[in-house]
């Protein structure tokens, strides 16, 4: 057995029941292994065992107080994974599915993603068992408050810098900073997606849905192809998918079908994004209202079915996994031609694998949804500066990254003989620049 197998083997035995950390794992370890073998240092190092380990993984509960006086309690989380190359950044993800495993497998990807932003920020992630829908706004604030209670100790602006990710918007972020201003007396840019009044950035909600169009353009282009005149699916109706429509649309393209946890609106006659957004944005409605206001389109309950529309282009952009096999059968039978991951690993193993054996365009999520860390880093850069850039220089600079993102992983992967294998452009581009620092560090 192999270095990387052996690490692998270990890691699954020493993390039992923990698929998604395994899946994560796996998918990275298995396509790095030609860089290990160039690099015989880094078993001589321990190099792998430690990229695999989080440095430090930070459980606790989270008491709080409902509508009607119950008292709750949820399980908050912080994996703080890498800092080689920078102080940990990485989301805070509420919701009912949140276990250490999801926590995880997500720092992980954290670790490259960051990487190939080219910005000096580490990988980490963290999150809780809560679930803001349906809650009231001070239900929301009190947990908030009582999860950074506890959070506070573990982050800073040059040791952890958190941000928003599923379930954590621009509500959340603001009581969780108020809090931490309460407790620490300062105001820093100790998180990022803050509201504009209070030292966020501009463009950083629009940031991970256009940098996932940005890097998929760029693709396309290289192929002497566009968004134009191109059929469009985006599942998920969040912030990443709102605004991958909005950017897909002004490119040319045609959205034609969007999802969220109920089920997907299908019209054929383009998706009237202003639309989605009142509901989404303004009324946090339910999507089949969209099929209420507009008479050609069509709501089906359920979300796996928006997999069998006909499209050029996909555009996940909801949750782990939910592009199977089938799924993605249904998408190569239907003539798609390229898939880019705006949820983190949206696609399965297998259904990743069935897109590369069919020629598809395949852009995995660590490369193809950086775009909302990177705007990140740029809002801690104009924190520690107090800067405050216009969107159109926030918009030019990510642009710029994303594109820079696109050139490395398909750099990578032609140096590896793997033309066109993003997956392994990828982890190979984000790879190296983290196991370069950790050897320049020693064993730490």
């Amino acid at each position: 057995m192999n270095y990387v197998q052996t690490v692998l083997e270990n890691l699954k035995k020493q993390n039992p029941n923990e698929p998604e950390f395994h899946q994560a794992a796996t998918e990275i370890l298995s396509t790095i292994a030609p860089v290990v073998e160039k690099h015989p240092e880094y078993e001589a190092a321990g190099l792998l065992e430690r990229f695999v380990e989080p440095e430090r993984v930070i459980m606790f509960r989270v008491p709080w107080v409902d509508d009607g006086g119950k008292v709750r309690v949820n399980k908050g989380y912080r994996v703080q994974f890498n800092s080689a190359i920078g102080p940990y950044k990485g989301g805070l993800r509420f919701h009912p599915s949140v276990n250490l495993s999801i926590i995880k497998f997500l720092g992980l990807e954290q670790i490259l993603k960051n990487s190939l932003t080219g910005l000096p920020i580490g990988g980490g992630k963290g999150g809780a068992d809560f679930d803001p829908k349906g809650k009231s706004d001070r239900e929301v604030m009190a947990f908030c408050q009582s999860f950074m209670t506890e959070l506070y100790r573990h982050i800073g602006a040059d040791t952890d810098v958190p941000a928003g990710d599923v379930g954590v918007g621009g509500r959340e972020i603001g009581y969780l900073f108020g809090q931490y201003k309460r407790i620490r007396d300062e105001h820093v840019g100790v998180l990022t997606g803050r509201g504009i009044s209070y030292g966020g950035s501009l463009a950083r909600k629009e940031a991970t849905g256009y940098g996932l169009v940005y890097i998929t353009e760029e693709a396309l282009n290289a192929r002497g192809d566009s968004f134009k005149g191109k059929t469009v699916i985006i599942s998920g109706s969040g912030n990443v998918a709102i605004y991958a429509c909005e950017k897909a649309q002004s490119l040319g393209a045609k959205v034609v079908a969007m999802y969220d946890s109920d089920g997907y609106v299908y019209d054929p006659e383009g998706i009237r994004l202003d639309i989605i957004k009142e509901i989404k944005e303004v009324k946090r409605g339910r999507i089949k209202e969209y099929a209420a206001k507009v008479k050609s389109a069509k709501y089906s309950d359920g979300c796996k079915g928006i997999w069998t529309i006909p499209c050029d282009i996909a555009l996940p952009c909801a949750t782990q996994n939910e592009i199977d096999t089938e799924s993605a059968n249904a998408l190569v039978k239907n003539g798609v031609m390229c898939v880019a991951e705006g949820a983190n690993m949206p696609s399965t193993l297998e259904a990743i694998d069935i897109f590369q054996k069919s020629g598809v365009i395949f852009l995995p999520a660590k490369a193809a949804n950086a775009g909302g860390v990177a705007t990140s880093a740029l809002e801690m850069a104009q924190s520690s500066g107090r800067l405050f850039w216009t969107f159109e220089e926030v918009d030019k600079k990510l642009k710029s990254i994303m594109i820079n993102i696109y050139h490395n992983i398909d750099s990578a992967a032609n140096e590896y003989g793997c033309k066109g294998n993003y997956v392994l452009g990828a982890n190979i581009a984000g790879f190296l620049k983290v196991a370069e620092a950790m050897m320049a560090h020693g064993v730490v």
